[in-house]
């Protein structure tokens, strides 16, 4: 599967490798309803050439009151009657129409109020463990979310991490605060939001309020943060806003030169997944390995 290999990873394995090579096996059928679009015609051909998935091509009808027949809503009907496994949408539309669409079609799991978003992020060795995976959120969905929203967007996040990445999560809730070392309305959400999850996921290792470099690097945990759960260990990075997670996973997309797979869209009743406009053939295989994975 060295196609998957856009960007090189030091183990000689990418992330976007290991995702194609976990979802072979299940063989999940997954819709793509923007085959005009020539990216998707390519990654769809990659994804059954490599035998990652099934995918399901979807074309706009030739009629002139095609609304009907829209292929967005199409697969989406297709995703809740159960004829296909996931949807992979986004290459030419908004992520509002991607996620209205899901809305509508496929709904909600049972027990979520708040549909959110992360991206995953394979980056190189920072802290002497090699290269790792880090998931942002929510930097699609939820502009200014509520503590008790944070909770849930962490909370799906870890369930996302868990289903994709396989290894243990641990939860950082960011702020430009650590540990009370500043105050202001965003300080007490985030802190809030960290008690409030701890008490729901005793079993996760989360904390906050922290900064980001409490929360990436060992050293300055010890000594900003000395005994918390996730400080310099963090893979799941929680911000305070959509502003703050969309502008930090894009900073580390461009600067360390690593793909962003996602938005990834969490809570909802089965697997949908949106696709930046900018996303190449690359980026729309490993958006369908990870929708094959949530599948499971």
């Amino acid at each position: 599967m060295r196609d998957l290999a856009a960007f090189p990873s030091a183990s000689g394995v990418t992330f976007a490798e290991r995702l194609a090579e976990r979802a072979a096996p299940l063989q999940r059928r997954i819709a793509f309803p923007e085959t005009d679009d020539p990216r998707v015609r390519r990654a769809a051909a990659t994804l059954a050439r490599l035998s990652v998935a099934e995918p399901v091509l979807l074309s706009r009808p030739e009629s002139a009151d095609a609304r009907s027949d829209d292929p967005l809503a199409q697969a989406m009907r297709m995703l809740a009657e159960g004829a296909v496994d996931g949807v992979v949408a986004g290459a030419t539309c908004p992520t509002a129409t991607v996620v209205r669409a899901a809305l509508r079609h496929v709904g909600l799991r049972a027990g979520v109020r708040t549909l959110s978003a992360c991206f995953f992020l394979e980056v190189g060795d920072f802290r002497g463990l090699g290269d790792e995976v880090l998931a942002f959120a929510d930097p699609a969905v939820v502009p200014n979310p509520s503590p008790e929203q944070l909770v849930e967007i962490a909370s799906e996040a870890v369930r996302l991490w868990r289903l994709v990445v396989g290894d243990e999560p641990a939860v950082a809730f960011l702020s430009y605060s650590t540990a009370g070392s500043a105050d202001g309305p965003s300080v007490d959400k985030m802190r809030e939001a960290a008690v409030r999850f701890r008490e729901s996921n005793p079993a996760v290792a989360s904390a906050g309020e922290m900064q980001a470099d409490v929360a990436l690097s060992p050293e300055v945990a010890r000594t900003k943060f000395p005994g918390s759960a996730s400080g310099g260990r963090a893979n799941i990075l929680v911000f305070p806003n959509l502003d703050a997670a969309n502008i930090g996973y894009k900073l580390v997309q461009r600067l360390a030169g690593t793909p962003a797979s996602g938005p990834i869209l969490q809570g909802l009743a089965a697997p949908v997944n949106d696709l930046s406009r900018g996303a190449s053939e690359a980026d729309i295989v490993t958006v369908a390995a990870i929708t094959a994975l949530m599948a499971g």
